[in-house]
């Protein structure tokens, strides 16, 4: 089969290599996937830039989408030719869906609604997967108004549709270049986190009082907002990410006198139920149609390396596809 993969940490043009490799068979419990596209996600490539490896060579990428072509022992064999989509495939195993075919156990492979074509479910793993417990996390938000940052990425781009389908009023920061996107999705105010005074901005849309939840993404850029006020009295802030993988400055004055709650979260690690009951939520709008899927990128196998580059400047508009097949 053909493959991208990387044997050592580096640049992605320095490391990333497409050739062949074998056809691994599914044992008990696992099910075979012939790939038609695998996602890319800002995880990928910081794993590939820095993150130790677990085996002498790494097949990249968790999210991807395809059709289940054999199955293992204790997999019932009607789940062949069944359209798929797939989470953490390369979390904690070297081989992911960078490639014709990959392994896993088989509630990693969900199936894929007959409406959703196979560039969107190359988006769910991650992006949408982290939006929609972000969201979850928060509760009965309808009526509440909810700060999404980087609304206009991937991960914020669901987020705020998610939000928005709970009946929340959806206030999100963005770059210029990338706030029609947050408006698309549904956001009722957008700031360009880049020329406004975000605090102030967020203040005087809730009247001083702050929003009753943040789904953030940075949280280098969000801790210094709450200590402007950027959080409601006994508001949640929800983090999945950090531009820093050092210590960040929190205030806990303004945690402890607005009573303010801090949950942080991976989505690679959520426990059992949690995922069940996201995807099931997930499942449910993908089949009704009620989610805006954004491909700003889409690029063969062996233009795997201009891809990670793509992910790395941060610059396109929805997520970055690879097509395999």
């Amino acid at each position: 089969m053909r493959a991208a993969w990387y044997e050592r940490n580096g640049a992605a043009r320095e490391v990333l290599e497409v050739g062949d490799m074998p056809v691994a068979e599914p044992t008990r419990g696992e099910v075979r996937v012939r790939m038609a596209t695998s996602g890319v996600n800002p995880s990928d490539v910081k794993g590939r830039r820095g993150r130790p490896l677990t085996a002498p060579r790494i097949i990249p990428h968790s999210d991807g989408a395809g059709t289940i072509d054999a199955v293992g022992p204790g997999v019932e064999a009607r789940r062949v030719g069944e359209r798929v989509w797939l989470w953490n495939a390369q979390w904690k195993r070297p081989f992911g869906t960078a490639a014709e075919y990959v392994v896993l156990p088989q509630e990693q492979a969900v199936r894929l609604p007959e409406n959703i074509d196979f560039a969107a479910g190359a988006c769910l793993g991650i992006p949408a997967l982290t939006a929609l417990h972000s969201v979850r996390l928060h509760g009965d938000i309808a009526g509440r108004t909810i700060l999404v940052t980087g609304a206009g990425s991937a991960v914020g781009h669901y987020a705020v549709q998610f939000a928005k389908a709970r009946g929340a009023r959806v206030i999100g920061t963005a770059s210029d270049q990338k706030s029609a996107h947050a408006r698309q999705a549904g956001a009722d105010f957008v700031i360009d986190y880049r020329g406004k005074d975000v605090a102030r901005v967020v203040k005087e849309l809730t009247g001083g009082v702050g929003a009753a939840g943040v789904i953030d993404m940075d949280f280098t850029g969000t801790a210094p907002l709450i200590g402007d006020g950027i959080v409601a009295p006994h508001g949640l802030v929800v983090s999945y990410g950090s531009n820093v993988a050092g210590p960040i400055p929190l205030s806990f004055p303004a945690m402890l006198w607005g009573s303010l709650t801090l949950k942080v979260f991976v989505v690679y690690e959520l426990r059992p139920e949690e995922r069940r009951a996201a995807i099931g939520e997930l499942t449910g709008m993908l089949a009704a149609g009620r989610l805006r899927h954004s491909i700003g990128l889409r690029l063969p196998l062996a233009e795997v390396a201009a891809a990670h580059e793509a992910v790395e400047a941060g610059k396109v508009v929805g997520n970055v596809v690879i097509d395999v097949a």
